[in-house]
Parts: C-alpha cells; structure tokens; sequence
C-alpha cells in the first residue's frame, strides 16, 4: 500500500492470510488430528452455508455504493450520503458472525479451518467498522466544525481501504476452502457429511469475481 498508516488497515488481513497458509500442516500419520480437523472444517462449511444469504446483501450494496468512495468523497459539503451509500452501511451492520467464527470459540479450530474462519471474521469486522467510520466521516464533513471536517475528509481513505480490504479477504475464502477438502481426503473421506458439490457451489460464492471490489481504490490518505 501506498504508506505505512493505510497498510494498517490490511494487518488483521495480513494476519490470517499467514494463518490460512500455514493450515493443514499436520502430519498424515496422525488420524485423531485429521479427524479433528476434517470435523472442524465441516461446522465452518456449514456456518458459511447459513451466512451466504447476508454476505451476499452486502456484497451487492456495497459493490452498488462503491462507485460513489473509490476516488473519494467530493469535494462538496453536503449531499455526501446518497442511497447506496446508506444501503450498504445498513447491509454491513446486519452481517452475522455465529459464535463458532468468533475469536474466543475460533481459537480451538485446527487446521484449513482455522484459517477460513479468521478470513471471515476479518471480513465482518473491516466491512461493519468501515462503513461505520465513513458514515461518522461524512457526518464530520457536513455538520461538523472546520477542524473536525478537515481531519474526517483527510482520513477518510483508511476506511475505504477497509472495505476494500474486507472484499478482498472474503474473495481467499473459497479457494481456501476447495483447497483445505481436498487436502484433507475430499469427497472419498468426507461423503455425504459435506460433498464435493457443496463445497464447489462455496467456493463459487466466496471468491474474488463475485467479491471483490472493482476498480481498486484510488483515493489517497490525506486528499
């Protein structure tokens, strides 16, 4: 990224992507461990199965929003929250996070799902505090004093960022997945607990033509 204060806003991501990569790493000759992490994959394949339905709202409302942010607000004060804008701060505020993929409960899961799980966490949380922070950055720029509007306006790409960095993240999830099955045996192993198909017809919906946001982000921290 283009300086040291955006590329914090990528760190969680960063974080997890290392994380996903370093899954699976146990030895084959160790079935209890195997059977535990085949185990684990199935409950996170099954929370993305219930949460599709409101990451794909979200998905839609913010790729609608994102032509309004990528470049930036303009330059103007007022008129700065269109619809789009609101219906995706809306859509992220409503996505679910079971406790299974949160981070106390998330730590106890081994292996590729280890990794899935801290994707979508991350996901969650850039996307819901993104939108959040933009909302109270056009809130500054429209009513708030001189100072205050200056600092939001001069801030703003961090939390454009986010959102970019989220739909990035959420995009890994499927190949993620797809990966991790069939390195821990695929369908011979896994059967009718979790099949080939529901684990292609995920990756479909968790990857980066249908989530990632699209052009990348052009607005500079400061503009």
């Amino acid at each position: 990224m283009g300086s040291s204060a955006r590329s914090a806003t990528a760190l969680l991501l960063v974080g997890v992507a290392v994380t996903a990569a370093g899954c699976g790493s146990s030895s084959p000759g160790n079935p209890a461990q195997l059977a535990l992490e085949r185990e684990d994959l199935i409950f996170v394949a099954r929370s993305l199965q219930s949460l599709r339905p409101s990451a794909d709202r979200e998905v839609a409302a913010t790729r609608s929003a994102w032509p309004y942010i990528y470049r930036g607000l303009p330059t103007r004060r007022d008129g700065l929250d269109p619809y789009p804008l609101r219906a995706a701060s809306a859509s992220a505020q409503l996505l679910e996070l079971p406790a299974l993929l949160q981070e106390r409960a998330a730590a106890a899961l081994t292996g590729p799902a280890s990794g899935i799980a801290g994707l979508y966490r991350a996901f969650s949380g850039l996307a819901r505090r993104g939108w959040e922070m933009i909302a109270a950055g056009i809130g500054q720029i429209e009513h708030g004093p001189p100072r205050a509007a200056r600092f939001a306006r001069a801030n703003i790409a961090l939390y454009i960022e986010s959102i970019y960095d989220a739909h990035f993240g959420l995009g890994q999830i499927g190949k993620q997945l797809l990966r991790g099955y069939e390195k821990l045996g695929g369908q011979p192993v896994f059967g009718s607990q979790l099949t080939r198909a529901e684990v292609v017809l995920l990756a479909g919906d968790f990857n980066e033509a249908h989530d990632l946001l699209t052009p990348h982000e052009t607005v500079k921290l400061g503009s």
